[in-house]
């Protein structure tokens, strides 16, 4: 280093004597980022956060020698981030996936958000209000937000891709049709399957509540982005489920409240994780920063040499 000035000499040491320090932090924060690509929604944000939070303690615990709650903190851990493998399943599939191809980069590609028509609701609202008349039987799943695994289905039933419309529900459920059993899977715009078969929840209902209503709580127990929108064979009723339970009996105006209320974008649905273009900008900026904080470092003054 006998080239290099001296002002500048302490800097590149310490950059170099901490390099090892500074690419670990680096891979830490890749690796975040990563995960917030694959989960992408606020909600979620928080429980990744809580894990970090554990990872944290748990390391400070361990530098400072706490070994009993170094060691409570590490099985926390653990069991945190089997419950999130769980949980997101089919998220961190998608990425072994992409990862086994060679095509991690297909993770910054940001996906189009599904569209929802403004007359989907009212095309789904009259179709609901004529089977309620003529009482006709019908289950209809919406994705509210994010893409559901089919494989919660207990059979996905037949491929549609139809766009939403108030004959082809209809035309769906009428008795004498194969398909009007099953339940219909609406993702956005679209009547992506009919005929699907959904898994019963296991509580006990009251004796009013048929299969159907049984169905749709099931779903939406497993299933958090989703509802479900039940007729009744017997009565008519119009019925709404979400999380398990289900909100009865309800009018055709009430029915569109409730859809444009769960249907509607809000902030839990955000993405959380920034672009890669403005992730760079700012750790180039805080890297320049944090530079110009240590080539500033106090010099000796006259006084101090006294």
């Amino acid at each position: 280093m006998s080239g290099i000035p001296p002002d500048l000499r302490r800097p590149l040491s310490w950059l170099v004597a901490h390099g090892l320090s500074i690419a670990d932090f680096g891979l830490v924060l890749l690796l975040t980022y990563l995960m917030l690509l694959i989960i992408g929604e606020r909600r979620t944000f928080w429980m990744v956060r809580g894990l970090i939070f554990l990872m944290l303690a748990a390391v400070i615990s361990d530098k400072v020698g706490l070994t009993l709650l170094g060691f409570v903190l590490e099985k926390l851990v653990l069991g945190a981030a089997v419950a999130m493998a769980v949980i997101f399943q089919s998220e961190f599939r998608r990425f072994l996936e992409l990862l086994g191809r060679g095509q991690i980069l297909e993770l910054f590609h940001k996906s189009a958000p599904t569209p929802k028509a403004d007359n989907v609701i009212d095309e789904l609202v009259d179709a609901v209000k004529d089977l309620s008349q003529n009482r006709t039987g019908a289950l209809m799943v919406l994705e509210t937000n994010g893409t559901i695994d089919t494989r919660v289905f207990v059979n996905p039933g037949v491929p549609l891709n139809g766009e939403v419309s108030k004959e082809l529900i209809q035309t769906i459920f009428q008795p004498k049709t194969l398909l009007h059993d099953g339940a219909v899977f609406i993702r956005g715009t679209r009547v992506v399957a009919a005929g699907v078969i959904l898994p019963l929840s296991e509580r006990s209902t009251s004796r009013q509540l048929g299969t159907r209503h049984r169905a749709a709580m099931g779903i939406t127990e497993r299933v958090e982005n989703c509802i479900c929108i039940v007729v009744s064979e017997e009565t008519g009723s119009i019925s709404l489920a979400s999380g398990g339970t289900l909100d009865r009996p309800l009018t055709s105006s009430k029915l569109k409240e409730l859809l444009e209320t769960k249907l509607a974008p809000s902030g839990e649905g955000e993405v959380v994780a920034p672009s890669l273009g403005r992730l760079g900008r700012t750790i180039g900026i805080q890297g320049r920063l944090l530079l110009q904080k240590i080539s500033r470092s106090p010099k000796s003054t006259p006084k101090d040499r006294k």
